[in-house]
C-alpha cells in the first residue's frame, strides 16, 4: 500500500507513525512555569542529537483544541528542563503522569514520585529515575501550531545523574538500567532480547566490487 500523507486525517497519520516507528525511547520531562508550578510528562517522540555539545530533543504536540502541551508552554517561560529516563521499575508512575490533570495539580504528587534538586537549573529531576539529564533550552523549532502539530525542543545537557549500579567502567549496564520503549496504543516493550552486529570494514581500494 502507498499513502499520501496530505490525504490522511490527523488520526490516520498518527496511527501509522506510532505503529511503524517502534520502539521509541521515552523522555520523562520535568518542567516549571513562571510561577514555579511543576509539571512532569512523558514524550515518546524523543532522542539524542549529538554528543558535543551533548544535546537532546523531544517533541511535544498540540492539544485537539489548539493549546500547546503544558511542558512546551513551561519551557517558553522557564527555558530549562530535565529529561528523566523511565524503566521497568518506574513504568507505572510514568504512565500516571500522562494523565491530564487540572491546572495547579502536581504530577509529581499524583504519580507518587519525588522532586529532587538539580545542580545547575531550577527545575527538579525525578529522584526515582535511573538517569536524568539537566538541560538548558537551546532552541524550539515549531513545525505546526495547529491541532496535530508540534515542535522540536532542543536542550543542551548541563549535568547527568546516573544511578551508581548502572554504570560500570564507563559503560551502561543494560540489565541494571532495564529500559522500556513505547509502542502503539497502550503497548510498551522491555529490552530483554538483544543481538550484536559489528561494523563491516570497507573493501580495499581496487577490488572488483568497488
Amino acid at each position: 500500500m502507498i499513502f499520501d500523507p496530505a490525504a490522511l486525517s490527523e488520526r490516520e497519520s498518527y496511527k501509522l507513525l506510532i505503529g511503524t516507528i517502534v520502539p521509541r525511547p521515552i523522555a520523562w520531562v520535568s518542567s516549571m512555569d513562571a510561577q514555579g508550578h511543576l509539571n512532569l510528562a512523558p514524550f515518546s517522540y524523543f532522542n539524542a542529537v549529538c554528543p558535543q555539545p551533548m544535546t537532546l530533543v523531544f517533541c511535544p504536540g498540540v492539544h485537539p483544541d489548539g493549546r500547546k502541551k503544558d511542558t512546551w508552554r513551561n519551557i517558553e517561560q522557564v527555558p530549562e528542563f530535565v529529561v528523566n529516563l523511565t524503566n521497568e521499575a518506574t513504568a507505572a508512575q510514568m504512565n500516571l503522569t500522562a494523565t491530564v490533570l487540572p491546572p495547579g495539580r502536581s504530577e509529581f504528587a499524583w504519580a507518587g514520585v519525588t522532586p529532587a534538586p538539580s545542580e545547575t537549573i531550577r527545575v527538579p529531576r525525578v529522584a526515582e529515575a535511573p538517569v536524568s539529564f539537566e538541560c538548558r533550552l537551546r532552541e524550539i523549532v515549531v513545525i505546526s501550531a495547529r491541532p496535530g502539530g508540534g515542535a522540536a525542543i532542543f536542550g543542551d545537557v548541563q549535568r547527568i545523574h546516573i544511578r551508581d549500579d548502572i554504570l560500570r567502567d564507563g559503560y551502561v549496564e543494560l540489565t541494571a538500567l532495564q529500559p522500556i520503549g513505547r509502542l502503539a496504543g497502550a503497548g510498551y516493550t522491555r529490552v530483554t532480547d538483544t543481538f550484536e552486529m559489528h561494523r563491516v570494514p570497507p573493501p580495499p581500494a581496487g577490488t572488483a566490487n568497488e
